[in-house]
């Protein structure tokens, strides 16, 4: 399988959900590189994305613990960012397949980190998604839709965090 950019993902999704998720995909990576700069500070690249456009991210501790640095990408904001953004590029992929018109999607996200059995963990990430459609007749589509695009989010898959959605319909 020849692995596009951007449209590869929502076409493997639209594939697999087609498929009922039975199509057999390759096992892909995704490299990123993270180099220490200064403080607790660093730059975090991927080799599969353009450097020279700007793709770089610095990332820092948060100012939650000692030392951390304010207005800089956490990794815990990371992580919070890899879910929403999955469940934004899910049901993209989805509403193309269920053919749900829809005028615009937002989402709202935070991820809570606690201290569970001694250590510090992102034990929950809540989702809140808003769909504006144009009739009110898609409605109920639109919920189906964005539940199944969060069953279907390979990194909400991935994370034993609890991942509650809070889903909103808007009709225009």
């Amino acid at each position: 399988m020849k692995i596009l950019p951007v449209n590869g993902h929502l076409s493997f999704l639209k594939t697999s959900i087609n498929s009922s998720f039975t199509h057999h995909m390759e096992p892909h990576y995704y490299n990123v590189e993270v180099n220490w700069n200064t403080e607790r500070k660093g730059v975090m690249c991927s080799p599969e994305l353009s450097k020279e456009s700007g793709n770089c991210i610095e990332v820092a501790t948060p100012p939650e613990f000692p030392k951390g640095m304010p207005g800089i990408w956490s990794p815990e904001h990371l992580l919070t960012a890899a879910v929403s953004s999955c469940l934004m590029t899910t049901f993209l992929a989805v509403a193309e397949n269920s053919k749900l018109a829809f005028v615009s999607f937002h989402c709202k996200s935070a991820g809570k980190l606690e201290q569970v059995d001694g250590k510090f963990m992102m034990s929950e990430i809540v989702l809140e998604p808003t769909v504006t459609i144009a009739d009110e007749k898609d409605r109920e589509r639109a919920e189906r839709v964005l539940q199944k695009s969060e069953t279907a989010c390979l990194i909400s898959n991935s994370v034993k965090s609890k991942i509650t959605m809070v889903p909103t319909i808007i009709v225009q």
